[in-house]
């Protein structure tokens, strides 16, 4: 028999790693800006286009490459940031795999130049699909930049695969919050389709979270710092009372990287029980050093899953800490024995003796004196005899006046039914419907009995409603009688001017979109003014993952984030008005069985089967 196994080609094991490393434009940026970061860099520049499809570019001024230098980092496992195996266990750089390069010039047009400080020329090389197609030196300042174009450009499919340029802009731009995050030391610039987005000067964490996420942000944190044999913690939380419903603002950063470990998320979470809803998610930005040979971060391309070796002890001091940060800065309610100044008595009255209060007597008085001719009556007054009580009250009759009750009338309790009815009259007499746990709202229909769930059926209408009045342009706005201001970071601002005019479509009015404040002046109908707040939270943070389906417009993907946010819960009470409503409704919609998240709304028990029971 032939031997079959075969080593594979340089170019096709690029693209097989690739398939790890490079999942997204995103994927991308990730490794462009580490390398950037380990060459030593305090000025970084990041410009995307198309979001990152068209054009990725890195540039820094950090130490550079020779020419040397310049074309090994493009082989696979080429690498200046570990020389042995043991290196693995004490990293302190970030990109050491040696496959970035390789993988991203495999499957995109890259052009790269670099100089190091002690040339005074550098060195430009252009690659496409893992070959270098030009070579040639280059004036360019010191440091290093690399520009990737076509992404996936000889791999069709994946590039099909990829989402609109505003999905994959956003999850560009969640990579670079992550590595700005953890560097303010390091001045970053953002720019997309040639406007800035992020200008970060050199600044400290508190600062640098607010330069990202708004001003109002810093007013917000609560900082954490606790130094353990185990692990050194630092970094901020945010309020309990600016919990979302969203899991935006949740970073780990573990040794400067950030990494997801849902296991310490939960014992943040866990921190904060009591002082947030459970359906609520904490803000916070932490900072975890721990030693490099307790924490395994190569078992995952990507490095983002990590493994400590003691994480139970991690968990145990992460949730101690939090709670002595939330109780430290008067987060956390406690009794209060402190002093409080307003009960104290004034000033003036301190050297002021009590005073008994005094009573006045009219010693004049007589209670038993004949008011119209001033003589006492005391020595006339007898006692009436008890007999013949009845006869008080004769002749009263006359006196009452009859008319003075004619316009009072008594509400008629109606005819009163027999206790047995025929069906017709059975089917008239009872409620239609009935809800049951406040989850399910029961009716009858000719072949049994209807059982409607309440949340679904809830959103199938509101979809129905939203997705027309966003294409017809037909909604109804309840104006405000104060414009409502409220604070977004500069993404989720971004989100709302994208989808402002179909917002616009279905009732609510904008004064203002400016840098961090928007003015609402009026909302729909459907939502009530007392959540105005929270229902742009949730839109935001729904929209931003459910723009995921490329079959979907941007209409629908709205209308079902609107109806998911704004519906009938689960334990709600509906009164019967409402109950026959929705039965109504439902049935009014085009596809009355499905919701917009295709669960079933709806289920008929039949006769038969009732029948059965009782058999």
């Amino acid at each position: 028999m032939a031997d079959i196994i075969k080593l594979l080609p340089d170019h096709v094991a690029n693209q097989i790693a690739a398939g790890e490393v490079v999942q997204r434009p995103a994927s991308v940026v990730k490794e462009l800006l580490e390398n950037a970061i380990d060459a030593g860099s305090t000025t970084i520049k990041l410009i995307v286009k198309d979001g990152g499809k068209a054009l990725i570019q890195v540039v820094d001024n950090g130490i550079g490459m020779s020419e040397t230098d310049a074309r090994l980092s493009f082989e696979r496992h080429a690498t200046s940031k570990i020389s042995s195996a043991q290196d693995l266990f004490n990293l302190q750089t970030k990109g050491f795999r040696g496959e970035a390069l390789a993988s991203i010039a495999a499957i995109a047009h890259v052009d790269m130049q670099t100089r190091t400080e002690s040339k005074e020329v550098g060195t430009q090389l252009k690659i496409e699909g893992s070959k270098i197609v030009f070579q040639d030196v280059v004036a360019t300042p010191i440091g290093t930049s690399i520009s990737v174009k076509n992404l996936f450009f000889n791999i069709p499919a994946r590039r099909n695969f990829l989402k609109s340029n505003q999905v994959e802009l956003r999850h560009i731009t969640d990579e670079f919050h992550r590595v700005a995050l953890v560097h303010p030391n390091i001045e970053f610039h953002f720019y997309n389709n040639g406007s800035e987005i992020f200008n970060l000067p050199k600044s400290k964490h508190r600062q640098r979270i607010a330069h990202i996420f708004g001003s109002k942000m810093e007013s917000r944190l609560v900082p954490v710092n606790e130094e353990t044999e185990v692990v050194k913690i630092s970094g901020f939380i945010c309020k309990p009372e600016f919990a979302k419903k969203s899991r935006g603002e949740q970073f780990f950063f573990a040794n400067n990287r950030f990494i997801k470990s849902p296991y310490l998320h939960h014992a943040v979470v866990a921190a904060f029980e009591g002082l947030i809803k459970q359906d609520m998610y904490p803000g916070y930005f932490l900072y975890l050093d721990v030693d490099p040979a307790s924490i395994d971060i190569n078992i995952h391309p990507t490095k983002t899953e990590v493994k400590f070796d003691d994480e139970n002890t991690l968990y145990a001091i992460l949730r101690s800490t939090i709670k002595h940060s939330l109780g430290q800065f008067n987060v956390a309610p406690v009794l209060d024995f402190d002093h409080d100044p307003n009960l104290d008595t004034p000033y003036a009255y301190k050297e002021k003796g009590a005073t008994l209060p005094k009573v006045t007597v009219d010693p004049t008085f007589n209670p038993f004196q004949n008011t119209s001719t001033g003589r006492s009556s005391g020595g006339s007054f007898q006692k009436k005899s008890s007999k013949g009580w009845e006869g008080l009250y004769e002749g009263l009759e006359s006196d009452v006046d009859i008319e003075a009750f004619s316009s009072v009338a008594i509400e008629s309790e109606g005819e009163v039914q027999g206790t047995f009815y025929s069906d017709t009259d059975l089917e008239e007499h009872l409620a239609t419907t009935f809800q049951l746990r406040r989850k399910y709202v029961v009716s009858t229909v000719k072949s049994g009995m209807l059982v409607i769930h309440q949340n679904r059926a809830h959103e199938r209408i509101l979809f129905e409603k939203f997705l027309g009045e966003i294409t017809v342009k037909e909604g109804v706005s309840q104006q405000l009688l104060f414009p409502l201001e409220l604070n977004f970071s500069k993404q989720e601002l971004v989100i709302l001017k994208e989808i402002k005019d179909s917002l616009t479509n279905i009732g609510f009015a904008f004064e203002s979109l400016e840098e961090e404040t928007v003015k609402v002046t009026g909302v729909p109908l459907v939502v009530p003014e007392s959540g105005i707040g929270t229902v742009l939270d949730r839109l935001i943070a729904d929209y931003q993952d459910g723009f995921t389906d490329g079959s979907l417009s941007q209409a629908e993907v709205l209308a079902k984030v609107l109806s998911k946010n704004l519906a009938v819960r689960t334990g709600e009470s509906l009164d019967q008005e409402s109950q026959q409503a929705l039965v109504n409704n439902l049935f009014a919609c085009k596809e009355p069985n499905l919701s917009p998240f295709q669960k079933l709304t709806y289920t008929i028990i039949s006769e038969g089967d009732i029948d059965k029971k009782f058999s």
